[in-house]
């Protein structure tokens, strides 16, 4: 898998640098300030982009400007974006648009290695990587919507679909049959107003793109 990495922090750049390539991974370009990124993507073309939120010069949201420009440019470019804390509208603008091949990631992710590596080959092969703190301020902040009429089962469901596991793994999760995880998924969406569907990528994506549009 070919990976550019966007990170102005050296010593967490340096580190996921040897983490990938350690794990088999090539990563063709590393930068370290927004105006770098577009650049360097448009000309490496790479499986996956691992960028910061928070990139010099501003220190504001030119990561996250960057990985949007760049699946414009390049439609359905698979990104994993790292932010050091949960904001929230960083996570509903990228999923916003319900495309696949996306990823929010708390940067304390990266410690945990097999996790960190699942989720950016999730995401390379078009799936989505939400971090549970992610969803769960996506979940607990919005009110008086048809959330509020699932069950608490019913919830940790769409959780764990939010995260991006299927079907076999909610189930083990959760201690459960499949069986069962189906059912409650089959609820979920009925109760959302959400068609059901067989892919699962396209049933996480329409779940977490009316969560980015609910309003708070």
């Amino acid at each position: 898998m070919r990976v550019v990495i966007a990170e102005d922090n050296a010593l967490l750049r340096e580190g996921l640098v040897l983490l990938l390539t350690s794990s088999g991974h090539e990563v063709v370009a590393v930068v370290g300030t927004g105006p770098e990124i577009l650049p360097a993507v448009l000309e490496q073309r790479p499986d996956v982009a691992v960028l910061d939120v928070r990139m010099p010069p501003g220190f504001r949201d030119e990561g996250l400007r960057a990985a949007l420009e760049a699946r414009e440019r390049i439609p359905g470019l698979p990104v994993l974006v790292l932010s050091q804390y949960v904001e929230e509208s960083y996570a509903a603008e990228l999923l916003g648009g319900g495309s696949s091949g996306v990823g929010y990631l708390l940067k304390d992710r990266v410690g945990r290695v097999d996790e960190f590596l699942d989720a950016l080959e999730r995401v390379a092969a078009g799936g989505t990587a939400l971090d549970p703190e992610v969803v769960t301020e996506l979940l607990t902040r919005r009110r008086d919507t048809p959330l509020d009429s699932l069950t608490p089962r019913e919830r940790e469901v769409l959780k764990l679909m939010a995260e991006g596991h299927d079907n076999t793994t909610i189930a083990k999760t959760l201690v459960v049959t499949e069986r069962a995880v189906s059912k409650h998924i089959g609820n979920v969406f009925l109760k959302l107003g959400l068609p059901p569907s067989d892919s699962g990528h396209r049933r996480v994506l329409a779940v977490l793109a009316y969560l980015a549009h609910t309003p708070k």
